[in-house]
């Protein structure tokens, strides 16, 4: 084991040693020599260009943004129905394919590189669209953008956790992702407040191409600010055809019997994703759908990620695993409590304030899931096999996201409440498959 030198200026190294402190704070545990020294530059480097992609995320979120512009662009209702599907399983079904291409390379943080300006490329695309078309042309080259958007992820995806694996050490890797998703949850917040304020002229698309370019420019500063990440070389191997490589890793499912069970576990608990629109939806119902709601949403999506992204990395570094319970808990007593709820008559039941505040636990539960699991595969694995868990993992899911749209006729059948309902139960066997995990942390 060895200790970070930090090549930081004094302030700079001091405010490393607050953030970054715990029994440990000094050690680097699972990387070399040479990382560690590089490790308290590269910790903030890390912090800021994935605060500036996350901010890119939220400007550019297509269960949200994508979707209100599609209707102020008068595109058909179907179209925004698939906005969520092809951004998830867009950019995760092609990893498996990815990962071999980007294995050859024994520098990959220009694979994240590449993505994010491919990711800021086709949002500024998005941002002309919103300019210059409309109705059924518009939403059809919007998804077609949004399908570039994905893949570019997908690749930026599969390369980020491997780098973050050979930069920061252990310990460290859920503190990196849990302050950048609270610096981007506090822009947010503002965000929200602007949209709030601006609720009687936000039918304009003019405020929704401003919101995109936005976002596009966010994506180019991620970019560029990951490209000065001081990455050593990597091992090479494995980085043969993408076909064989892709089913010898499935393979991985097989004969690994923790990733499996982590594999299946991460799929329980995607039940918090796929819950987050229906919440709009049963708001959209109850509330009559006024753009100050959207507003109020999007203020509880930064607060979500604002107040609760610090503690849930900093508790990740320490048992991952007990994040996944905590939030699959969460997620699937929110999911009854709502259900039971939507029989509940008077003003208050139907208000906007409390449509928002359940909103905002969903949206810590799902912080805390993403955290959780990312930190959680990191850690368990090694820099032999950590894109390779990567890609299956996030291809497996990408998969099954796709059978989740059936929750939308589930809805369509049974009501918005009791498919909340049910994906909260989905979410509660998540947490009992995370409490049966091995931990990875030690």
């Amino acid at each position: 084991m060895s200790e970070p030198a930090s090549r930081l200026p004094r302030p700079a190294a001091a405010l490393f040693d607050l953030i970054a402190s715990d029994e440990d704070a000094r050690v680097c545990k699972d990387i070399p020599e040479a990382a560690c020294r590089e490790m308290p530059r590269n910790f903030f480097l890390t912090i800021l260009s994935n605060t500036a992609s996350k901010i890119g995320d939220e400007l550019a979120s297509a269960k949200l943004v994508l979707a209100w512009l599609m209707a102020a662009l008068g595109a058909p209702g179907f179209l925004a129905g698939f906005l969520v599907p092809v951004r998830e399983s867009g950019s995760l079904l092609p990893q498996l394919f990815v990962a071999s291409h980007i294995r050859r390379a024994a520098i990959r943080k220009w694979f994240w590189v590449g993505g994010s300006i491919g990711q800021g490329l086709a949002v500024l695309g998005m941002a002309v669209v919103a300019l210059t078309l409309s109705g059924t042309a518009a939403g059809w080259a919007l998804l077609g953008l949004l399908a570039l958007f994905a893949l570019s992820r997908g690749v930026s995806s599969v390369a980020s956790k491997d780098v973050l694996g050979k930069t920061i050490a252990k310990t460290r890797r859920g503190t990196v992702m849990g302050y950048a998703a609270a610096l981007a949850g506090f822009v947010t917040l503002g965000v929200g407040g602007w949209v709030s304020l601006r609720a009687e002229s936000t039918d304009s698309v003019g405020f929704f191409a401003v919101l995109l370019i936005a976002a596009g420019l966010m994506w180019f500063a991620a970019g560029g600010i990951f490209a000065a990440v001081k990455e050593a070389p990597g091992a090479t191997e494995g980085g043969g055809n993408a076909v064989s490589e892709a089913l010898r890793s499935l393979g991985l499912m097989k004969t690994d019997p923790l990733f499996r069970h982590f594999v299946i576990t991460r799929a329980l608990l995607m039940s918090t994703a796929l819950a987050m629109p229906f919440y709009v939806i049963l708001a959209q119902q109850q509330t009559g759908g006024s753009l100050g709601s959207l507003g109020l949403m999007i203020i509880a999506t930064g607060l979500a990620g604002g107040l609760s992204a610090p503690v849930w990395g900093r508790l990740s570094d320490r048992s991952s695993r007990l994040v996944l319970v905590a939030s699959g808990v969460v997620a699937g007593a929110l999911g009854l409590l709502t259900f039971g709820l939507s029989g509940v008559e008077g003003a208050w039941a139907k208000s906007e304030v409390l449509f928002a505040a359940l909103f905002l636990v969903i949206g810590i539960a799902h912080s805390g899931v993403r955290l959780g699991r990312k930190t959680y595969l990191v850690d368990m694995a090694t820099q032999d096999n950590r894109a390779a868990y990567v890609a299956v993992s996030n291809t497996l899911v990408g998969a099954l996201l796709l059978v989740g749209g059936l929750f939308g006729v589930v809805a369509d059948l049974a009501g918005v409440a009791a498919t909340l309902a049910l994906l909260g139960l989905m979410s509660l066997l998540g947490a009992v498959s995370a409490w049966r995990l091995e931990e990875v942390q030690r």
